[in-house]
């Protein structure tokens, strides 16, 4: 998956773009208000950070 599908998956799970962070990472805000950067743009997201966006997205 890449950033650009992985920002589509969280945006429809009720994330909201925040900010743009540092370098090339984007701040996002999950519903309970937890920050996480999301690294963009990347041609392929690790199956571990994968995992890890997926579940505080939730």
């Amino acid at each position: 998956m890449n950033s650009r599908e992985l920002r589509k998956l969280v945006e429809a799970k009720g994330c909201k773009f925040h900010r743009q962070g540092k370098g090339f990472h984007e701040i996002w805000i999950n519903k309970q208000g937890q920050k996480m950067q999301i690294p963009h743009p990347k041609k392929k997201i690790g199956t571990g950070l994968l995992k890890q966006i997926l579940n505080w997205a939730e």
